[in-house]
């Protein structure tokens, strides 16, 4: 991301959430106010450039489907685009509606992009204060965006602008009325942006003024990511395609070292899912090209 500008991956993983809601069956993820936050001519940019840029994706699949637009852009789409993306907020949304349950009044969005949990969830609205901290640049984005489109800001929702890859700032929370009670974070489509050091340093910050019982749920590359092909080479051209849009992917880990990364934050892992595991949980017995993407796995871990 350059200094100064919106993340263009948030944007793309807005069009993915609303591509799937709207076409896809069955729905995996359903972010029916997604499309609302993506103005008409971005949502046409994406689809051109998207389709234009087959040939770089997969050469035989350009020439199967010459001229049909529709299912060239089906196929980047779901091969692509959209298989990160859908089953990380599905997964991560499970964890924090059983974790309302348990008692957790407050839930920090780390990365926040184009989110719309708060405004699929009005029930929520005195149950539950919502956080979310973003790139200035990019938080700004999403608010002139609410702003155009007309949605009503709830009562429960509060912006900090961060860049947490300096510094994460308490203070700014607690400005907001965070109070030091168990709280759910969520890190989604982040740690591959950050450098080990900084993922280490941004959970140990996050998690030094919690109370115990706090927990946090995040995506990473394994140590193949940059090496691995994936099916129609999708990992490389994710990692190229990030990289171009200035964006570069710059850690993975192996799970050794998460997992020492985290027990030095004071978290433990709850549950650890592989790419295989995500395939089983969300992509079972589809007749379609969705499938979970390879090196990429979930994490839930809570503060001891």
């Amino acid at each position: 991301m350059k200094k100064g500008e919106s993340s263009v991956t948030s944007l793309v993983s807005a069009f993915t959430r609303a591509y799937h809601s709207q076409n896809d069956r069955p729905i995996i993820f359903n972010d029916f106010m997604a499309e609302r936050l993506i103005s008409k001519k971005e949502f046409n940019d994406i689809k051109e450039n998207m389709v234009q840029g087959i040939h770089f994706f997969n050469k035989d699949i350009a020439e199967k489907y010459k001229g049909n637009t529709e299912e060239i852009l089906k196929w980047i789409t779901q091969v692509q685009l959209s298989p990160t993306p859908l089953a990380r907020a599905a997964y991560c949304e499970m964890v924090l509606e059983n974790e309302i349950k348990l008692g957790v009044t407050q839930y920090v969005i780390l990365g926040a992009g184009l989110d719309t949990f708060c405004f699929r969830h009005p029930e929520l609205d005195s149950i539950l204060e919502i956080y979310e901290i973003d790139y200035p640049a990019t938080q700004d984005f999403k608010k002139n965006r609410l702003e155009e489109t007309n949605f009503k800001i709830p009562g429960n929702l509060h912006f900090i602008p961060m860049d947490f890859t300096k510094k994460y700032s308490i203070q700014q929370l607690i400005d907001q009325g965070f109070e030091n009670q168990k709280t759910f974070f969520s890190l989604l489509g982040v740690s591959y942006y950050l450098t080990k050091k900084e993922l280490s340093s941004l959970i140990d910050h996050v998690f030094a003024t919690v109370p115990s019982g706090s927990s946090i749920v995040f995506d990473y590359a394994d140590e193949n990511l940059f090496d691995e092909k994936g099916i129609s080479n999708r990992v490389e051209n994710m990692v190229k395609m990030v990289a171009a849009g200035g964006e570069p992917m710059k850690s993975s880990f192996s799970y050794s070292e998460i997992e020492s990364m985290l027990e030095n934050s004071g978290l433990l892992i709850y549950e650890h899912l592989s790419p295989e595991e995500i395939n089983e949980l969300y992509f079972k017995n589809r007749n379609d090209y969705l499938t979970a993407f390879e090196t990429i796995h979930y994490v839930y871990a809570v503060k001891k």
